[in-house]
């Protein structure tokens, strides 16, 4: 007897790439990607975000390139980048710009070959004055060499000016309001990744 039932079929995994520019543990973008691996675990299904710790890599260095290799470390990253299906960048910005961590890291990565290309990108900040603004437009403009594609909306720029709510003394979000906004561009990215395949 057939079965009458309708089953829903599972949602592909996709996995994101979370990158910090910050290297402080109580980084209030690092609590960005806490924050967003714990959406996806709880509301997400289908999405899956690794935090990708870039403080061990070396300074971009040619010399330290051998034979079309990488020194191990390096490659381990780049690896961890290529196997990503999208990518998420949260950081603050220092003097109107992107961290140097943060750069380093998309250098090493950009790299012949290049293993950003071709993936989806969005991007979350809490910085001092205008909330990353100018970090997070640097980071397009770098990602249109890089063949990377952000999604426009929606933003999230966070101000990291005392007196606020938004994070505790961690760097973690307690704010309901910018976890339902983090919530809505994970969607966003999930939705504009499965576009692109």
């Amino acid at each position: 007897m057939a079965s009458n039932s309708i089953t829903t079929p599972t949602p592909a995994l996709l996995k994101v790439a979370a990158l910090c520019g910050s290297l402080r543990r109580a980084s209030r973008n690092r609590g960005l990607i806490r924050c967003a691996i714990e959406i996806c675990n709880e509301s997400i299904p289908g999405l899956k975000v690794e935090f990708i710790d870039i403080e061990p890599l070396p300074f971009v260095n040619t010399d330290l390139e051998k034979d079309g290799t990488y020194p191990p470390v390096v490659e381990a990253f780049r690896q961890k980048i290529l196997e990503a299906d999208c990518i998420l960048f949260a950081s603050p910005e220092y003097n109107y710009s992107v961290p140097a961590p943060l750069k380093n890291a998309i250098d090493w990565a950009s790299r012949p070959p290049n293993v950003w290309a071709d993936k989806a990108a969005a991007i979350v900040s809490s910085a001092g004055g205008s909330g990353g603004q100018r970090s997070q437009y640097h980071i397009r403009q770098i990602g249109v060499f890089l063949d990377l594609h952000f999604i426009n909306k929606p933003e999230l720029f966070i101000p990291a000016k005392p007196p606020q709510s938004f994070f505790d003394n961690d760097g973690n979000v307690i704010d309901p309001d910018i976890k339902e906004r983090l919530k809505k561009i994970l969607l966003s990215l999930q939705a504009f990744t499965l576009r692109l395949r």
